[in-house]
């Protein structure tokens, strides 16, 4: 069985949306990825999960509101606790909000970085820098 977890790339201003984990996460606390969270089981049909989802995970860690605008890549990982985790990424609309740490338990620190920045940090796992670009590349053919 597969944990889903779902991730939004925020654009905004010139520059990507990233959250330093909280030290008391489980999986790769302290590292910088992208605001999102687990699919939590619904009763019955439910539409759109992934989307809705993401929506309240964002609004709930760092206390913005997105818009869902396209899919990005989908991935597998193991988690540090050897949970099987399904990730898909999504490119969102920023909408409105100041983004900040809104959930300590889960955010240490809202940080705002240019994707120069994001490409040259070799410090970022390497999946993350792969998920950038490619939300960069769909950021940029919307908008030419």
């Amino acid at each position: 069985m597969f944990i889903v977890n779902v991730e939004g790339a925020i654009y905004h201003k010139g520059k990507w949306l990233l959250i330093k984990r909280s030290e008391k996460e489980e999986h790769a606390a302290g590292a910088l990825s992208l605001v999102g969270g687990k699919v939590d089981p619904s009763e019955g049909t439910s539409s759109n999960i992934l989307e809705r989802t993401l929506i309240r995970e964002i609004f709930e860690e760092v206390g913005i509101k997105v818009k869902v605008r396209s899919y990005v890549n989908s991935s597998s990982f193991i988690s540090d606790s050897g949970k099987h985790v399904v990730d898909i990424v999504f490119l969102c609309d920023y909408e409105s909000g100041d983004a900040f740490a809104k959930s300590p338990d889960e955010v240490d620190e809202v940080v705002w970085m240019t994707s120069e920045e994001i490409t040259n940090d070799t410090m970022l796992a390497g999946y993350l820098r792969e998920n950038m670009k490619l939300a960069e590349e769909i950021e940029k053919a919307t908008h030419e």
